[in-house]
């Protein structure tokens, strides 16, 4: 039977990113085998990660813990768990296999290099961009280009990657597919009692709800959304943020500080985002950093207006006073105006809204599905 090993440094990006793949690799017939941290770094609760690995069993889906480390300075780690990647490639022979991250990325192309396996390798926004620090540059470009030699099929997902690595890398072969995808379908059937859901969020009928939706981390910066709160001065405005991550006590120092206490809901890691985002007014991302993001996404399709960070990954999805505003991820104050614009019309947020499900069809999953059936049916053929 054929078999192949998808890599990633995080069972959450299993969760998140890759259950469709696993469907399409199970129906060309592979024994789909998973590895990855299993125990750490998560952005899914521990519950969550306990559910995966039962589902991947009901799948047939082989999994293995690996001890990937997020950060690269944890050299020790990494070079464990890539000593343990390329003992399941010389113990399983897999036809090919399909990594993720840049941890999960960098010990699997060295593994598949040095087992001589084939490889594809999906970059979920490279570490370096327009605008990215130049430390940055110095560390994982040099590694990218590198590993290019050693990567069969190279995916991008937004369209700053692509033409970098088009012109700059010497892959076998360099595809853009638009994202992960998702399921518009399943969110246009989304049905909430908003009212239900503001009380249960402790949130006025007639509030305000501004949403966002990632981790608690420097990434995300969610601090620029508070402060731009602190400058509305409107007690009537409510901040509900769906995620976990180390900076939670940072952010509730902060809030206390603002005095935003009753007005911010930091609501750690939910299942029903989809939910809290039907009973939410705008849908505001302010990330540094994005590939093309899933969070945003949802947003979209859910049908609410956006204010977001103008990065690379986020201007892939959102055109500027059309589906909402995009701002300098470190503008206060151009997060504050836009927001108080959208509070302010009523009109202009239904219309963003409406023309973001329009818009967001194209990543619809289905699109995402065709182009990965065609990557996966190819690997048979590479020649390493």
């Amino acid at each position: 039977m054929k078999k192949m090993l998808m890599i990633v440094s995080v069972a959450s990006m299993i969760d998140q990113f890759n259950m469709p793949n696993i469907d399409i690799l199970k129906k060309q017939g592979y024994e789909v085998h998973v590895a990855a941290n299993f125990e750490y770094g998560s952005t899914s609760s521990k519950e969550r990660v306990e559910e995966l690995k039962k589902e991947l069993t009901g799948l047939n889906v082989q999994y293995y813990h690996v001890d990937f480390s997020r950060k690269i300075k944890n050299v020790s780690e990494n070079i464990k768990a890539y000593k343990q990647i390329k003992n399941l490639m010389l113990k399983n022979e897999y036809d090919f296999v399909h990594c993720q991250s840049p941890i999960g990325g960098f010990c699997g192309r060295l593994a598949a290099n040095n087992t001589n396996t084939t490889v594809i390798y999906t970059a979920h926004g490279f570490h370096f961009f327009k605008g990215a620090p130049l430390l940055n540059w110095i560390l994982y470009y040099p590694v990218e280009k590198l590993l290019a030699h050693y990567t069969d099929v190279l995916i991008t997902i937004n369209k700053e990657d692509y033409a970098r690595a088009k012109k700059s890398f010497k892959a076998g072969k360099i595809k853009y597919i638009p994202g992960v995808g998702i399921d518009t379908k399943k969110f246009n059937e989304v049905i909430v009692d908003k009212l239900a859901k503001r009380k249960e969020l402790e949130v006025p009928e007639d509030g305000f709800v501004i949403l966002s939706v990632g981790e608690l981390n420097k990434n995300k910066n969610h601090e620029t959304v508070i402060k731009s709160l602190a400058k509305l001065n409107n007690p009537n405005v409510y901040y509900v943020i769906c995620g976990q991550g180390i900076l939670e006590n940072y952010l509730k120092n902060l809030l206390k500080k603002l005095g935003l206490e009753k007005q911010v809901k930091l609501l750690g890691y939910r299942r029903d985002v989809a939910e809290i985002s039907k009973a939410s007014d705008v849908f505001v991302f302010p990330s540094v950093r994005e590939g093309l993001p899933v969070a945003l996404m949802e947003g979209m399709a859910l049908g609410l207006p956006v204010v977001c960070s103008n990065i690379r990954g986020n201007i892939d999805l959102i055109e500027d006073y059309k589906g909402g505003y995009l701002v300098a991820p470190d503008d206060v104050d151009g997060f504050t105006e836009a927001i108080h614009e959208i509070i302010q019309k009523y009109s202009l947020r239904e219309n963003m809204g409406e023309y973001n499900k329009e818009s967001i069809v194209k990543f619809d999953i289905d699109n995402v599905k065709v182009s990965m059936e065609k990557i996966y049916f190819d690997a048979e053929y590479f020649v390493n």
